[in-house]
């Protein structure tokens, strides 16, 4: 179920300090499948850039490539957020170290479907497993990967159901895990404590889970969030530090970025 580099960390706990972390402060290992919760009034996108950004900034000599599938912004946001970092996603695409996949260009919903054949998300499934192939004809070395889904709620949205958006979220593990990819998938959920469907199918597939929530007190200038880190229903334990909801690592949104600290203290953590 895991990959072999993943495997690898598990039984070897001070290989982490000399490893590429994803996400700090969460210091997670790579080649993970990482599930994002998130809801309306604390929406995660900053995570996702965060990884996006430090994914392609990394100081190893390893080549490193990314693959952004989204729903939910389109590539100019996407350009001018990396612009902050200093990165050129036309540079990036150019070179093959970028594939940005529109979902919603290549899977028609199903309300809108004419024709006599049902509608499904095997065109987009194949377009990210295609450009793996094509950054594989770019270098000679196999490249660190990272795929990012923003988001799959919107495909239950719109009509699939949830026997179609899980079988795609499935054959799309299967196909990180054979490359060794790192997967983050980011699922929209509502503010009720209700627990969906297509959550607990995530969970299960997930070898961490990234909770963004906001206070229940409500957002302050101070505080934008919190969030919790959970372990993956199938992850041996491991010397990853969770964090519990009741200790959740509250944050603040700035220009620049996000500021983590410990609940109650205003402390920068990073």
């Amino acid at each position: 179920m895991f990959s072999e580099n993943f495997k690898f960390i598990l039984s070897h706990p001070t290989t982490l300090s000399h490893i590429q972390m994803l996400l700090p402060p969460f210091n997670l290992p790579e080649n993970i499948v990482l599930l994002i919760t998130d809801t309306l009034p604390s929406p995660a996108s900053f995570l996702l850039h965060k990884a996006f950004a430090s994914h392609l900034k990394s100081s190893s000599t390893t080549p490193r490539t990314a693959t952004v599938v989204s729903v939910s912004e389109d590539l100019a946001k996407w350009k001018a957020i990396a612009s902050r970092s200093n990165i050129n996603l036309n540079q990036q695409i150019d070179s093959g170290s970028l594939t940005y996949i529109d979902a919603l260009s290549l899977v028609q919903p199903p309300y809108q479907n004419t024709s006599s054949s049902s509608p499904t998300l095997r065109p987009l499934l194949d377009s990210i497993v295609n450009s793996f192939l094509s950054s594989k004809s770019k270098t000679t070395e196999t490249p660190e990967r990272l795929v990012i889904l923003d988001d799959v709620s919107t495909f239950e949205w719109i009509g699939f159901s949830l026997l179609d958006v899980s079988r795609f979220v499935r054959a799309l593990v299967a196909a990180c895990r054979r490359e060794n990819a790192t997967l983050i998938i980011r699922h929209h959920l509502t503010l009720s404590d209700e627990l969906d469907d297509l959550f607990r199918c995530l969970l299960q597939l997930s070898t961490y889970h990234l909770e963004v929530r906001s206070l229940s007190s409500g957002r302050s200038g101070a505080v934008s969030g919190e969030i919790a880190l959970h372990l993956g229903p199938s992850t041996p334990s491991n010397s990853i530090k969770l964090i519990p909801r009741s200790s959740a690592l509250q944050y603040r949104l700035t220009d620049t970025g996000a500021t983590f600290f410990e609940r109650g203290t205003g402390a920068a953590v990073l």
